[in-house]
């Protein structure tokens, strides 16, 4: 009977400790991928595109994890480093460089950026508090915006950028040929299925794990610590000696970084550059990931971002195949976004609710 009820205690535990809502988006991805063969869709094929697909976005997702750590809640101005990222990766183009050398190029030319639109962000954050995701949706669609304009005004020269009659103002999408798309994809990749182009990105994974670690390791540092204070209880962070303003703005200005630096990771996977409205497209896919994963508006990690990651860009990538290939016809863009949307608004709904267990 003790061992009935210790079982019983330990499962509640565990349910607790996962969350429910996360248990069944869970056990949904795991029924896709068993309908997926069933159906006729190739398991194989699908499983490697939510590889690639995390490779592609895990960066993007970890962009939120300082920002939540210093209480400035969820990033939704992350169009702003992904800004910092497009002008880094132009740049480059711009500037001739080539192949792996123009992708460190891009985020070398993109970090005064985000130096820059972080800071300024992090400032107005700091004169706000209290109402960070309201002002941060605003900042990210107004910079979206203004650049709309800019990218036609911005004296680029390139051929590969810029529109081929007018020769002024840039493309809508941008191949990324023989420039930075695939460098990480490409690098000690692992061949899973050759005949169909799948490979596992070795490279982006590890690009992904080396920066993973590395907040890991900052958060675990005196200036962490005092970070994750200052989002805890920033009354006492402040009676402790703590700057919470220093901390808020570093939290924002390594949140627009790793936002720049998880655009360039997304192109070269995607193998394209898109400007214009393009961010839009971006910033609620990482915050409903991160929520999904288990994050609050004040708590976040590593493993957050992981199974976050992995189990949206599974449902994104999964059930449109699954439902097109059981009804034999091509309603995959229409699911995409009918599930997609429908995570995003679960994971705001958390957000609502005070945030995920």
């Amino acid at each position: 009977m003790d061992k009935t009820l210790e079982k019983k205690n330990g499962f509640k535990t565990l349910l607790d400790s996962y969350g429910l809502p996360r248990l069944i988006i869970t056990c949904f991805v795991v029924l896709l991928f068993i309908m997926a063969p069933i159906v006729g869709a190739d398991l194989t094929m699908q499983v490697g595109n939510v590889i690639n697909r995390f490779s592609w976005n895990a960066v993007l997702v970890l962009a939120m994890v300082p920002m939540i750590h210093s209480g400035c809640s969820l990033n939704f101005g992350i169009p702003l480093g992904i800004i910092a990222g497009l002008l880094g990766g132009t740049l480059s183009i711009q500037l001739g460089f080539t192949g792996a050398v123009s992708f460190f190029a891009a985020i070398l030319l993109a970090t005064p950026f985000a130096l820059l639109l972080g800071g300024g962000y992090g400032w107005l954050l700091n004169r706000i508090k209290g109402g960070e995701m309201m002002i941060a949706t605003y900042v990210g669609l107004a910079s979206i915006s203004f650049m709309c304009m800019m990218w036609l005004l911005l004296p680029y020269t390139s051929p590969t950028m810029v529109w081929g009659l007018s020769g002024q103002g840039l493309r809508t999408t941008i191949s990324l040929d023989g420039f930075y798309g695939g460098t990480l994809a490409n690098f000690l990749r692992i061949p899973i299925d050759p005949e169909s182009g799948l490979y596992f990105p070795t490279g982006a994974i590890l690009f992904f794990a080396l920066l993973a670690f590395a907040m890991w390791a900052f958060l675990h540092t005196k200036t962490g610590t005092a970070m994750t204070a200052v989002g805890s209880n920033p009354q006492f962070a402040r009676a402790s000696g703590i700057s919470v303003n220093k901390m808020r703005l570093l939290s924002v200005i390594m949140s627009t970084w790793l936002g720049a630096v998880g655009i360039l990771v997304y192109q070269q996977g995607f193998g394209f550059m898109q400007l214009y409205t393009a961010p839009n497209n971006m910033t609620l896919p990482a915050v409903a990931a991160i929520l999904i994963g288990g994050a609050a508006v004040n708590k976040a990690s590593i493993p957050h971002v992981i199974i976050g990651t992995i189990l949206y860009q599974s449902v994104v990538t999964l059930t449109p195949t699954v439902m097109t290939a059981m009804i034999h016809m091509d309603v995959s863009e229409v699911v995409r976004i009918i599930v997609s949307n429908g995570m995003i608004v679960y994971a705001l709904t958390r957000v609502i609710k005070g945030g995920s267990k």
